[in-house]
């Protein structure tokens, strides 16, 4: 590692804090009669999709982005809640609240994840593993939640930290171990490493941090792109990037993966739909238009295609739905559907919005 890399490492401080199965877990507290037990919120036995699940669903190898049928056959007592997103934003805000109290560098990921700069903060405290167990501790004592964290000198690690002692609890990396760990760490583990990158780095026999760092910065630039600086980078415990506690929102958007491919012009109408009906729930959250509309389709061998159409004036819910469904039948779809999205651009703000919740993975993943 270079020295600019060691300077880097002992100046910051970095603490991601995620909730544990968040809103699983919000409906579980406000229903004792549900605590300790297989729940799900969005969907029902009959149709729908998994938005999240709790760690009782997730034995019977449930997660978000099932469909409800194949969680209730998985599972024939699970329990489908409602989502009821201004009782998650309620309790976001007094999490967020929390953070506040220590730094004003936050960046909010969702409604329940965030990365903190704690390196210079308002309480003067040197640990950032003291004020890790601080936060989750007030987490607990004001919202009945639990919440799990991970500390390091970058975002990337401390992210990767927070998944370690889940649910309920912390690790950290420091800078003299980062190494160490990221060479033992799984490829399919790495923060930012899909499951299609992922597959392609086993095909060339990368399947730990050890066997990526074997590579040099030449050919995983030649193999990935752009993101082979990264890889690179990543692998040896460098991460340059800060917290950003002003993000600027470019899109709003909503996806789903599906279980089974969409074959049918009939299944992907049907599919979408919920899709748009997630946009427009956004939309009406955050105040947000956009008139650019685009539309997202990966096929079954991970290719993906977008069509886009700007409109001279923000279109209302109706309209989004109409250029929608023509965007899907623009032209003949030619291989089996594996995703769809929805998205607005030439958006009507310049900073994010306070509802940063809205980039939340419920009911769809985010794009």
């Amino acid at each position: 590692m270079d020295s600019h890399a060691n300077i880097e490492v002992k100046t910051r401080k970095i603490i991601h804090v995620d909730m544990d199965a968040f809103y699983a877990s919000v409906e579980q507290l406000d229903h004792p009669e549900w605590r300790e037990k297989p729940l799900v919120v969005g969907g029902n036995a009959a149709r729908g999709v998994v938005a999240a699940a709790s760690y009782e669903a997730r034995k019977f190898g449930i997660h978000s982005a099932m469909s409800s049928v194949l969680a209730a056959r998985n599972c024939p007592q699970l329990i489908f809640a409602k989502p009821r997103f201004d009782r998650y934003k309620e309790l976001s805000n007094q999490i967020r609240e929390i953070f506040y109290e220590y730094t004003d560098l936050v960046e909010p990921l969702s409604l329940d994840e965030a990365f903190l700069d704690v390196t210079e903060n308002k309480m003067g405290l040197k640990s950032a593993i003291l004020i890790a167990r601080q936060i989750r501790a007030k987490i607990k004592e004001k919202t009945g939640l639990n919440a799990s964290a991970g500390v390091s000198y970058n975002k990337f690690l401390a992210k990767t930290a927070s998944d370690l002692n889940k649910p309920n609890g912390q690790a950290v990396i420091l800078p003299d171990e980062a190494e160490a760990f990221l060479e033992k760490l799984p490829i399919r583990k790495f923060f930012g490493i899909g499951k299609v990158t992922a597959e392609k780095m086993e095909k060339l026999g990368i399947f730990n941090g050890r066997d990526l760092k074997e590579y040099s910065l030449q050919f995983l630039t030649k193999k990935f792109g752009k993101s082979g600086l990264h890889y690179y980078n990543i692998v040896r415990g460098i991460h340059l990037s800060e917290v950003q506690p002003n993000r600027i929102r470019k899109s709003l958007s909503a996806e789903n993966t599906f279980e089974k491919d969409l074959i049918t012009p009939k299944e992907m109408e049907d599919n979408l739909y919920p899709i748009y009906e997630e946009v427009t729930r956004r939309v009406k959250k955050t105040g947000i238009k956009g008139r650019t509309i685009t539309l997202k389709i990966k096929y079954s061998d991970f290719t993906i295609q977008t069509r886009s159409k700007t409109l001279e004036q923000y279109p209302d819910e109706k309209t989004i739905w109409e250029v929608g469904l023509e965007l899907l039948n623009q032209e003949e779809i030619p291989k089996p559907v594996r995703l769809l999205g929805l998205g607005l651009s030439n958006l009507n703000i310049t900073e994010e919005q306070i509802h940063f919740g809205e980039q939340l993975k419920i009911p769809f993943e985010q794009s």
